[in-house]
């Protein structure tokens, strides 16, 4: 009976209170977590897929049913201009009629739903015969893109780029937004945008030969080199390349013995090395092109005029052996002509039909009209009209491609973020091992040419086990791996050991793999009830003597205030000048106020790399901010942190964070009080930069790389193994563009300018006035930084030694300070011997060549070719009747299903 009676009275009291009714504490299920997460993508992106579907077919229906007119009468054509710029708005000199557009939040310009809108690159009439016939046909895909949007209203950008250059983009927007960038320049062509040269041709191997003979030089040399860097950037990560060069024998360009994934820093050393190319003057111009010819037939040739009057003769036989010409008589042909050979790549997919129909989805790139990030979904759209001149009444044309964008801040949405902790996060990686929606994914170039890959191995520290998961997670596994590794820090100071826990799977229906990371078990707190019930009580007692009751409720609290900073007691003793604490939720506070009007950290907790940071650690971390703030504010403070759990929490997560100090503090004026000038006594954090000094110089340096203050010293600390390193690479940096050296014995080529160019001087000439407001970063370029972080990589405290510099020494010791991330050196002072002192050892970021791509094209990470690849075709017609003077003969893909050619005896 007592047993019984007292289970039902604490049920009652349990039951009454209701306290644990508040809260419930629930553990992250990893796997659940990131399968809810691929699902919730896989809709997302077949919702993209289905409207990509239907706006394709019903592109080649409405091109079937559209009857062609060759010519248009003056006044049709001034109808047809001002019916399209009613229903759109087209960017060119045609249009001069304006649609009524509205601020869009979700697009961030202005926008009009209820029309089209039509860009035309600069390079092209847009009064063309067939300009104004796309034109024509392509305006009844309004109704389809604004269906779609009614029935999916996130949607984003759609799309269709025609293979003549004109692009029809729902919903209506200026394409050029005075208000942001008034004097901008327009060199857009979608024929050049990644998505666009993805969906229209198969992933391909392109062997370029260069014609390096005596008949090569001056303007034609400049027009092949320039031709040669032009069609390296219509080729994408899928596809392989490489470039020779031919005149007594094969020569290659760089260092590539075969051929190597198309992607950035292979294109552009090929590139580089293109402008290096030597002629061989006293050369037949045709003997090695008459070995190539023997060789290989998958081939793009750059040839010089004489070349072709020798196999030329009677005007058709080069022209019906090969597939394809390509002429370019001038400088400004080059941009346009050299990518007219993805009609031809075209022409194998066009046969193929419905096996070609597949949607892809490209690389992440910086959206053209300011979306930022995004990737977009692609599909061909086909010719499907019969003609008389095809031998089957098949047409072999690609009408252009269809394209829907999906940004990545919406697949963001989709995977919870606070509920992971700080140090987790999701991502996911295509087939070629690149990630999107990772964290550090985070270009600094605000230019869209280039797509923006990072590889998972360079988004995170990358070891062995990781170089195993990232193979798995390509090959569409999955499965879940704990492991110790190197974790950089948020500001990318220092770097840390962590525990990460990696769980992975497919993202059903497309290439992509989605991937959650977390650095522990971690629990998630959901409160239940935030209703307060009833009345309040508060007992009248005289908690304040000296504060007097007002009337005015606003006085009251004013002089509560007054009161509360009055009699609190100083907490500047010992050299706290503040108190601070930071919570899981998003909450930092700060104490006394003084101290928090002048707080300059992120108040977004998950992003503040002290908070993180002290997740990984369990001891008491301090550092000193950044060298590059104000010296006032790096003389003031050192930050000293420290974590604990809650009861709540069972002590498997710290939520709170506490403790900010001030310079000078006990220890500082332990030091000022000791004084040598010949003695130097410092504390260094775990990164190897300045805390604390007793020299009078070094106060003024507290936040800097200890390195460029003693260079010996700290060389002398990574020797003996205080401090191990780990050198990163960042490839998504910017630079400032690169000037060329020029010397008296005159230019190395002749520099023809490019219509670019020329176009680009007078749009920097008009915005001259205006530079303010023109980001830094536009006047940069891509690329590569390099970065060294410090650590204290094993449990040894105590160190000592002799800098030996020949005509006088230095004696050191150092000493780790037990359950902080602080070395304390004292050491002869510097200034007593200076005769070996080498140059500042930089921890800071520095421009970079990076890592040798020679060397990585030997041993390439691991990556999934296509599954579909449309080589050669025998339907395929000839094109005997071109004429040309350049002429290239293309091959989109060997039987290999990641498209590799074998290698050539180069």
């Amino acid at each position: 009976w007592v047993d019984q009676m007292q289970k039902e009275l604490v049920t009652l009291a349990d039951t009454a209170t209701a306290e644990k009714n508040l809260y419930t504490v629930e553990q992250n299920d990893a796997e659940e977590l990131v399968a809810r997460a691929a699902r919730n993508i896989e809709q997302l992106l077949r919702k993209r897929s289905a409207a990509l579907e239907k706006l394709a077919t019903a592109a080649e229906n409405f091109q079937m049913e559209h009857q062609w007119k060759d010519e248009f009468e003056v006044m049709d054509t001034k109808m047809q201009t001002e019916k399209t710029c009613i229903s759109t708005w087209i960017a060119s000199s045609i249009c001069k009629f304006y649609v009524y557009f509205k601020e869009d939040p979700s697009f961030k310009r202005l926008t009009d739903y209820n029309h089209t809108a039509v860009h035309v690159p600069t390079d092209i009439y847009d009064g063309a015969t067939i300009v104004l016939n796309e034109l024509n046909w392509t305006k009844a895909l309004e109704d389809v893109f604004r269906k779609n949007r009614e029935d999916d209203p996130t949607l984003l950008w759609q799309v269709f780029g025609s293979a003549t250059g004109l692009a029809r983009y729902y919903p209506a927007s200026p394409w050029m937004d005075a208000r942001k960038t008034p004097s901008k320049i327009d060199l857009y062509d979608v024929r050049r945008r990644p998505w666009y040269i993805q969906g229209a041709a198969s992933p391909k191997d392109m062997l370029i030969l260069v014609d390096a003979s005596g008949s090569v030089s001056g303007l034609t040399l400049k027009l092949i080199r320039t031709s040669v860097s032009e069609m390296l950037e219509t080729l994408s990560d899928d596809d392989y390349v490489n470039v020779v060069y031919f005149n007594t024998r094969v020569k290659k360009t760089a260092c590539f013995d075969h051929l190597v994934q198309a992607n950035v820093r292979n294109k552009k050393l090929l590139k580089d090395a293109v402008q290096n190319i030597t002629i061989l003057f006293d050369m037949d111009c045709c003997y090695g092109f008459d070995l190539m010819m023997v060789i290989n037939k998958f081939l793009v040739y750059f040839l010089s005029q004489a070349i072709l009057e020798k196999y030329n003769a009677d005007k058709k036989a080069l022209q019906c052996e090969l597939l394809a010409f390509i002429y370019i008589p001038s400088i400004g042909a080059i941009r346009i002509n050299t990518q007219e050979y993805l009609d031809v790549l075209g022409r194998p997919m066009v046969l193929a039909d419905k096996q070609a129909k597949q949607v892809q989805w490209t690389n992440v790139y910086l959206d053209a009209l300011e979306l930022g990030l995004v990737i977009t979904g692609t599909l061909p759209v086909f010719n499907k009209t019969k003609t008389r001149d095809d031998r089957n009444g098949e047409n072999q044309l690609i009408l252009g491609v269809m394209a829907i964008d999906v940004s990545l801040l919406d697949i963001k949405k989709l995977t919870p973020r606070f509920t992971i902790g700080p140090n987790g996060y999701y991502f996911a990686i295509d087939p070629n091992g690149y990630v999107l929606l990772h964290p550090n994914l985070q270009p600094k170039n605000p230019k869209f040419q280039e797509p923006v890959t990072l590889d998972f191995l360079d988004a995170e520290l990358e070891n062995d086990i990781k170089v195993k998961i990232r193979r798995m997670m390509i090959d569409g596994e999955i499965g879940e791996r704990t492991i110790q590794t190197l974790v950089k820090t948020q500001d990318e100071r220092y770097i840390d050991r962590g525990v990460r826990t990696y769980t992975w799977a497919p993202v059903n229906g497309t290439d992509y793999r989605c991937f959650f990371m977390c650095s522990k078990a971690m629990e998630t707190i959901q409160l239940e009830r935030f209703d307060e019930f009833g009345y309040t009580y508060i007992a009248p007692r005289e908690y304040c003597k000296d504060l007097k009751l007002s009337p005015n409720n606003t006085q009251f609290l004013l002089d509560f205030n007054e009161y509360i900073d009055r009699n609190t007691p100083d907490s500047c003793e010992d050299g706290i000048v503040a108190r601070f604490v930071a919570t899981d939720g998003g909450i930092t506070r700060v104490y006394p106020r003084s101290a928090g009007e002048d707080w300059t950290e992120n108040p977004e907790t998950y992003e503040s790399s002290f908070y993180k940071r002290t997740l990984d650690n369990e001891i008491y971390i301090f550092t000193a901010p950044s060298f590059t703030s104000k010296f006032s504010e790096r003389l003031m403070y050192v930050y000293g942190f420290c974590a604990w759990g809650s009861s709540v929490w069972s002590g498997t997560e710290p939520i709170l964070l506490s403790a900010f100090g001030r310079h000078p503090n006990p220890t500082v004026k332990l030091f000022i009080s000791f004084i040598l000038q010949h003695v130097d006594c410092v504390i260094l954090d775990d990164g190897g930069f300045l805390l604390m000094s007793n020299q009078d110089e070094y106060i003024t340096l507290i936040g800097q790389f200890f390195g460029e203050v003693d260079p010996v010293l700290m060389i002398n600390l990574v020797n003996t193994s205080l401090y191990s390193f780990n050198k990163t690479y960042d490839y998504q940096s910017v630079c400032d563009p690169e000037k060329d050296n020029k010397a008296a014995a005159g230019p190395r080529s002749i520099y023809v300018p490019t219509i670019a160019d020329l176009l680009s001087i007078g749009w920097w000439a008009s915005s001259a006035s205006a530079d303010e407001d023109i980001p830094d970063a536009m006047f940069k370029e891509s690329c590569i930084t390099e970065q060294t972080q410090y650590f204290f990589d094993n449990e040894e405290r105590s160190y000592s030694g002799v800098l030996d510099c020949g005509n006088c020494s230095r004696m050191y010791r150092a000493e780790k300070l037990p359950n902080a991330n602080l070395v304390f050196l004292i050491t002869d002072a510097k200034a007593t011997c200076l005769s070996c002192d080498p140059r500042p050892l930089r921890q800071a970021e520095q421009p970079s060549v990076g890592p040798d791509p020679c060397e990585l094209a030997q041993n390439p990470r691991y990556r999934k070719g296509p599954d579909v690849c449309f080589d050669n075709n025998e339907n395929v017609i000839s094109l005997c009747q071109f004429l040309s003077g350049f002429h290239q003969n293309y091959a989109s893909c060997t039987d290999s299903k990641h498209c590799w050619l074998p290698a050539l005896p180069l």
